[in-house]
């Protein structure tokens, strides 16, 4: 009795092992089950910076309330006065229910592709850190290459819905109405704007969030004194600790890096007063050095910020947790 008390109250530490639970060892009807009930609810949380984001990133300086000169704060603030809570959650219930499918296509080409590369690179003469580093961003790439063909139209979708409401924004009565109205005007090729702009930033930059994150998570777990052969194991909240740090930084990084890209983006998506002709990068572009000079391309930097940061550490360690769960029993 006084063990199982000891056990209850104590709970087993983890191998080293724990930390990166490959393809192989995992139950794949639990892991996507599981993933889609904790991943949706990570993103309720994290919806409303999202919308601010995207608000505050499609908003032009010529509109007569004076919205591009508000800053995050302040545009929450002017979102929850005009529209309630519910105008911090628009397009939630599209892009929730719409990327169930596409997690199951992103997760599953990740973890395969992971692993695949962690075999390929385990004979080469390079440091571990180098190689864990190496496989998770080869498998960023490679699931962001494959999920952009299905999430950039759910993207055209969901921040056409975020953005009603503002000043020239056209009003849709649901995913459906604007799925209508796009193709009416623009064709089908109107639900992929951005894609090849998308495919061609966002999949390095999925490379470099994943390769940063594997890297840290691994040199993290080195320099406090871990190693797969020593008897000294990682307790759970060490364990959720060190894989949050690594997410956060990973997260950071890649806000910095990516943000003039995901305005430009977010832009060519989202609006439709360019005059005559299709919208075009360059259109994009030099509207925005128009409006804002330089610094319109970090058009709503505070909330991508907060988003890639709170997204990178909620994101993984519940991507950590969801693993965790769906071990295979033996």
């Amino acid at each position: 009795m006084a063990l199982e008390t000891e056990i209850a109250t104590n709970p087993p530490e983890l191998a080293l092992s724990d930390t990166d639970i490959n393809w192989d060892r995992l139950d794949k009807t639990k892991f996507h089950v599981i993933g889609a009930v904790l991943f949706t609810a990570q993103q309720a949380l994290l919806h409303p910076t999202a919308v601010v984001k995207t608000r505050m990133q499609v908003v032009a300086d010529s509109d007569s309330c004076g919205l591009s000169r508000l800053g995050g704060a302040s545009f929450f603030r002017h979102i929850v006065r005009n529209d309630g809570v519910p105008g911090l959650f628009r397009g939630f219930g599209t892009s929730a229910i719409g990327s169930l499918p596409g997690r199951v296509i992103c997760l599953t080409s990740l973890e395969v592709s992971k692993d695949m590369m962690l075999r390929y690179t385990e004979g080469l003469d390079m440091p571990e850190a180098t190689r864990v580093g190496v496989a998770n961003g080869v498998a960023g790439m490679f699931s962001n290459l494959v999920s952009c063909v299905y999430f950039v139209p759910l993207d055209v979708i969901c921040q056409r819905l975020m953005v009603q409401g503002l000043p020239g924004a056209t009003s849709y009565n649901g995913p459906f109405d604007v799925i209508a109205k796009v193709i009416r005007n623009e064709g089908f090729r109107g639900l992929y704007r951005g894609f090849g702009l998308t495919a061609v930033t966002q999949s390095p930059a999925s490379a470099l969030w994943w390769g940063a994150y594997g890297a840290a998570q691994h040199i993290i777990w080195r320099s406090l004194g871990y190693r797969d052969d020593a008897q000294k194991k990682p307790s759970h909240m060490e364990m959720v600790t060190v894989q949050a740090s690594a997410g956060m930084v990973a997260g950071a990084c890649s806000s910095i890096i990516t943000t003039p890209v995901d305005t430009v983006k977010t832009r060519l998506q989202v609006m439709d007063n360019y005059g005559v002709g299709r919208p075009s990068v360059l259109k994009t572009v030099k509207t925005l050095l128009r409006e804002d000079g330089w610094w319109g391309f970090y058009r709503g930097f505070g909330p991508r910020f907060l988003n890639m940061s709170l997204y990178g550490t909620t994101m993984i360690v519940t991507y950590e947790l969801i693993k965790r769960l769906s071990i295979k029993q033996r």
